[in-house]
């Protein structure tokens, strides 16, 4: 849902940063599809590595803990 808001709006906002663009329009779509991939591994590896972490954890000992 977030990266379709976001494109979206960069392509409602685009022509305000078109004049800092060099050798791309603000609707490259080759430059959207990348940016919002990269932005998307980044948010499943951000999400994964510690929902990986958590299931290694023994629940009794966590429960204990607190």
């Amino acid at each position: 849902v977030g990266v379709s808001c976001g494109i979206v709006v960069t392509l409602l906002l685009g022509r305000l940063v078109a004049s800092m663009l060099y050798d791309t329009s603000p609707s490259n779509p080759w430059v959207l599809a990348g940016a919002s991939t990269v932005l998307l591994v980044t948010g499943a590896i951000a999400t994964l590595v510690p929902a990986l972490r958590a299931t290694r954890a023994d629940p009794v000992a966590a429960l204990r803990a607190d």
